[in-house]
């Protein structure tokens, strides 16, 4: 899966993947294995990310500065070797206004700022929850891209804005000059109709949004354009083909899933959890909206059947508080010391929107542990038992309601990205769960990534679908798997999640 010896063969396939932490380029060139083609990656480049807030108080995402660490990184992938092409993969829901001369207007908005809290109930007003629904199938969040657009309208930028890209197709622009709206992003924004795989027109203009601000729709797959002169003459690289992947990280992590059998879940474990399952149609029944389900489109046609579950950033946030009081702990001693915790003392939901905007966690942790009349956590231990036991009673649910409102049954549950690194996490969710989790690969995004270039530019064949992309990324990987405890009594997680969800 990884190496570092520059190739001299048909180039490499290099994956740009942004997290809301950081960021990485990463090289990946098919190998010729006894079994069959295989990828091996290289970390060619690291870098943070993150949002902070500007003069007047707004949290924005530096993008000028993501732009000029990614010219870096596709400089250092370039002097490695040849570079066959290009995707890029990032967060959902963000974006970027153009103005008419194709120049950003500000720095996009990240979605944890507050500016959506008065937006919901104006676009309720004009189009009910049911009916964004019935036509997006799309989970309710209050940062998701509809409401954002219209806490725009709001603001100052709207009438000079030209161009809408989400930051995966603006990140493409600024490197091609090409405007497109790749689809698996783009079903997240809650204005397209997910079964027409485009943008809903009836949405558009009962929410006063003009077409024209928004690029045409591509599938995955797609050679969007090649890069600049300008951008080929900064990196070194000539005109490479950028390719339209799953540019949405998860969509990416999905095709990643080494996955050798059809009745998997799947959790992709980072800053959020992404827990579902993967099916051919969505369900847009007003059960699954009660369940707050959502159906953001995969590759290949697939829907991406799942809930966003809060992740890892409250362990973040947490690490990032105690560091700020001079009380920083390594991850690795955090765990260790977590698993002396008794199990279950504490579990709140994590999905509560307390938890959402950056600030002290274990304090928020804290008030609503004594809120439900529970233990109340104090030390960095206890507070690290209550997010990983909590988290898992949120993986418990969300698979359970995924195989109950799709029909679909589950023998395994696969987790990939850097959660799928906590032993202990991954215990606990198998024991919640009941189901045999399967762990790895952590850089599923950067593999599904680059299998999407790969097949698009005929590196891998065409044939087999998905499940021919899986098994060309179960190749050279190394999976951990867990099992339910036998002695476990399943009951204690039953109850565990009655304490959280009545």
């Amino acid at each position: 899966m990884s190496g570092g010896a520059a190739d001299t063969g048909p180039g490499a396939f290099v994956a740009v993947d942004l997290g809301a932490s950081s960021g990485r380029v990463i090289r990946a060139v098919v190998d010729a294995e006894p079994a069959g083609p295989a990828l091996s990656l290289t970390e060619v480049a690291r870098f943070p990310n993150g949002a902070s807030p500007d003069a007047e108080g707004t949290l924005r995402w530096d993008l000028t500065g993501l732009l000029e660490a990614i010219l870096d990184g596709l400089t250092a992938a370039g002097e490695q070797g040849p570079v066959a092409s290009i995707g890029i993969d990032t967060w959902a829901v963000d974006y970027g206004l153009l103005d008419e001369h194709g120049a950003l207007l500000a720095e996009p908005v990240a979605y944890r700022d507050g500016r959506t809290e008065a937006a919901v109930p104006r676009v309720h007003e004009r189009v009910s929850p049911e009916e964004l629904y019935a036509i997006g199938g799309m989970q309710h969040l209050p940062f998701n891209t509809v409401y954002q657009l219209d806490a725009e309208q709001q603001g100052q930028l709207w009438d000079r804005a030209r161009t809408v890209l989400l930051v995966p197709d603006l990140l493409a622009y600024l490197l091609t000059g090409a405007r497109v709206a790749e689809q698996t992003n783009a079903s997240t924004t809650a204005l397209l109709d997910v079964a027409a795989g485009d943008w809903s027109p009836q949405l558009l203009h009962r929410l006063g949004i003009p077409r024209e601000l928004l690029p045409d729709v591509v599938r995955p797959g797609t050679v969007i354009g090649t890069l600049t002169p300008a951008v080929a003459e900064r990196t070194g690289l000539g005109e490479v083909p950028v390719v339209a992947v799953g540019s949405h990280d998860t969509a990416s992590a999905v095709v990643g899933v080494p996955a050798q059998r059809a009745d998997f879940a799947y959790i992709s474990c980072g800053t959020w959890s992404l827990v579902g399952v993967e099916l051919d149609e969505p369900i847009r029944t007003e059960a699954s909206r009660a369940k707050n389900f959502t159906n953001e489109l995969g590759v290949d046609g697939t829907v991406r059947y799942l809930r966003n579950v809060m992740g890892l950033w409250v362990l973040q946030e947490s690490q990032r508080t105690w560091a700020e009081r001079g009380e920083a702990v390594e991850l690795q001693q955090l765990l260790a010391d977590a698993a002396d915790v008794p199990e279950r003392r504490t579990v709140i939901d994590v999905d509560h929107a307390d938890f959402l905007p950056p600030g002290d966690m274990p304090a928020r942790i804290a008030a609503h542990a004594r809120a439900c009349g529970q233990p109340v956590p104090t030390t960095p231990a206890e507070v690290t038992r209550c997010i990983l036991d909590s988290l898992a009673v949120a993986y418990r649910r969300a698979v359970r309601d995924a195989t109950e409102l799709s029909e679909q049954q589950v023998g395994v549950v696969h987790v990939v990205g850097g959660g799928s690194r906590n032993a202990l996490l991954m215990q606990l969710t198998a024991d919640a769960t009941g189901l045999e989790v399967v762990a790895g690969p952590e850089e599923s995004t950067a593999l599904g990534n680059a299998l999407v270039q790969a097949r698009a530019l005929g590196a891998l064949p065409d044939g087999g679908g998905l499940g021919a992309l899986r098994e060309v990324a179960a190749r050279g990987v190394t999976l951990v798997s867990y099992r339910p405890a036998s002695d476990l009594d399943p009951r204690v997680w039953a109850e565990a999640e009655a304490r959280v969800h009545g």
